[in-house]
């Protein structure tokens, strides 16, 4: 093969479009930087906790309404999609960082409310054509898909964090240009390589290898960037090794693209093409969903004494003469009001199925409680005499990111080994989310390291659990609509954890303290809560609710058994 033969197939080569799918998401995270920007504009602005919490729901809320950006993917380009992400990243976020550093006249909260939302109303367009390109191209991988890309999505703020630390700005609210600046560089040269290149309906050879190159590469890079976290905590750093420091993360996340390239110059095995399965037309196709029920109905059970490779043409020969039978006449086909669970929804038909409601309220609550520590982690850690809220953002999202990965990974094995319902593992999660949250209400030692771990590993592990089952219960066509509605739970949580439980707890702790110590507040002084009290009622009630959140997950895992074992009950069989 020629060698501009070969480049034209890494260009349509679906590792390629996953890889750069990663690295978008590694800049995309914007939402989880808000736990370094937030004690910035509180300082510079004057604001209280609670027009700081204001601030936080604007930016959850802009996180969250993404049914613009699913329902462009349907109609659109997905790097259409994706520019106007970068749009809005950089206009939003450009407007905050020019009034927090005072460049613009001093605008009003609910200005700064809407350029939050605006800015972090981007990453919903980045995360959505990353998300609906890679269950497209690998449907028969959507765990470790989900997983890796919503992982990365989560490690951002560790890697932005690393990558602000380089330039070594004297004003602290540069990191806000920062998050400005950065995606929009880097997803405006990627965005035209992301998009679904087709026809993979089946696993290949070479996928199991390179997801397991690609957990690999993504433990070793939590490693780094945890080992990093504890030399900026244990000693000094000069500008020199902070420098090669981040260089080295550079590397680690360059590194998938390796796959790719070995595929297309080194392997030798057949080159995956995008059009492998464009030998059947669309008449074709709506025959085979309309016979797929009878396909069901007619097999015989010695269909399952034999092996995969027999089952699979007794199953194609049946079904070529169920298609001509009904063309005939012979065979009444069924037809149906609407889909049954494992087929595809729209998103309205979704929304009035129990069990999609089960999954949102339980995200709602459990989801919420994670966002509501992530967006408060800054004011936490000051309450508890910690000077420097980035080690523990960068904490955060990388217990994220491995939340993301493993969930991602530990579900898949659930599914496909055990056939069995993918949300235990949410319920699972939810389990240990309430323990971490109680464990800090208590007072516990070390509390906050506890916090900052448990919750962004259980917090990213939802996000891995539920695109990945809501895929399997409803289907691909509406993906990215019905995905983006689920997004919604984290800022309904939020809205009233954060910007009422939480923010009025501290607000009223820490007026009761300066009052206590007869202190005059002026209006532009910034009021501060010391000490364990500041949070750990609020992380008792969030510790309650997250089990009320297992109760809703194990509700669906009871009504899903039967769904998850007719998707994956055959597969395991034939393991």
């Amino acid at each position: 093969m020629a060698f501009h033969e070969k480049m034209k197939s890494l260009f349509n080569n679906r590792w390629l479009v996953f890889v750069a799918s990663m690295w978008v998401q590694s800049c995309s995270g914007i939402g989880y930087m808000f736990g370094s920007i937030s004690p910035v504009i509180k300082r510079n602005m004057g604001y209280n906790q609670r027009q700081i919490a204001m601030l936080g729901v604007a930016k959850d809320i802009g996180d969250a309404i993404g049914f613009v950006a699913g329902s462009l993917c349907e109609v659109a380009p997905i790097w259409v999609v994706l520019f106007i992400g970068v749009v809005q990243n950089f206009l939003g976020y450009g407007l905050v960082w020019l009034t927090t550093n005072h460049t613009l006249p001093e605008l009003p909260l609910w200005v700064l409310c809407v350029c939050i939302f605006v800015g972090t109303n981007g990453e919903t367009y980045f995360n959505t054509g990353a998300l609906v390109s890679g269950v497209q191209n690998f449907p028969k991988s959507r765990g470790p898909v989900v997983g890796i890309l919503k992982g990365f999505a989560g490690l951002s703020g560790a890697i932005l964090t690393q990558v602000y630390t380089i330039f070594n700005f004297p004003d602290q609210a540069s990191v806000i240009f920062v998050v400005a600046v950065g995606p929009t560089i880097v997803i405006s040269s990627l965005m035209f390589l992301i998009r679904p290149v087709g026809g993979h309906r089946q696993g290949q050879q070479s996928d199991n290898t390179g997801f397991y190159y690609l957990h690999g590469v993504c433990l070793i890079l939590a490693a780094y960037l945890l080992g990093t976290l504890i030399l900026h905590d244990v000693t000094y750093l000069n500008q020199t090794v902070i420098t090669w420091i981040t260089i080295g993360l550079l590397i680690l996340v360059l590194l998938p693209i390796a796959i790719p390239i070995y595929l297309v110059f080194f392997s030798s095995s057949r080159s995956e093409s995008p059009f492998e399965e464009t030998f059947l037309n669309e008449d074709q196709k709506q025959e085979n969903e309309l016979t797929s029920s009878e396909v069901e109905d007619e097999k015989g059970s010695e269909l399952d004494l034999l092996t995969a490779h027999e089952r699979r043409i007794r199953l194609n020969h049946l079904q070529a003469k169920l298609v001509q039978a009904a063309a005939d006449g012979a065979v009444r086909v069924k037809r149906r009001k609407g889909p049954r669970r494992g087929e595809d929804f729209t998103l309205m038909q979704a929304l009035v199925k129990a069990d999609f409601l089960l999954m949102f309220f339980s995200l709602v609550l459990a989801s919420g409680s994670g966002l509501t520590i992530i967006d408060n982690l800054g004011q936490m850690c000051q309450s508890l005499g910690y000077k420097n809220p980035h080690i523990f953002v960068s904490m955060i999202s990388i217990w994220n990111f491995l939340g993301r990965v493993g969930g991602g990974y530990f579900s898949e094995i659930i599914v496909r080994k055990y056939a069995y319902p993918r949300p235990v593992a949410m319920a699972g999660v939810q389990v240990v989310m309430a323990g971490s949250l109680f464990y800090y209400a208590m007072g516990g030692p070390a509390a906050i390291y506890v916090v900052s771990v448990v919750m962004g590993l259980c917090y990213g592990a939802h996000w891995a659990i539920v695109p990945s089952a809501a895929s399997e219960l409803f289907g691909l066509k509406s993906f990215g609509a019905i995905y983006n509605f689920l997004t919604l739970a984290s800022p309904t949580g939020s809205l009233i954890f954060s910007g009422v439980i939480a923010s009025g707890i501290y607000d009223y702790e820490a007026n009761r303290q300066n009052l206590h110590k007869h202190h005059i507040i002026h209006k532009k002084e910034e009021l501060v809560c010391y000490g364990s009290i500041c949070y750990s009622i609020t992380c008792g009630i969030l510790s309650v609710l997250c089990l009320v959140a297992v109760s809703l997950s194990m509700t669906v895992v009871y009504r899903t058994k039967r769904v998850y074992a007719q998707l994956y009950g055959s597969s395991r069989a034939f393991s």
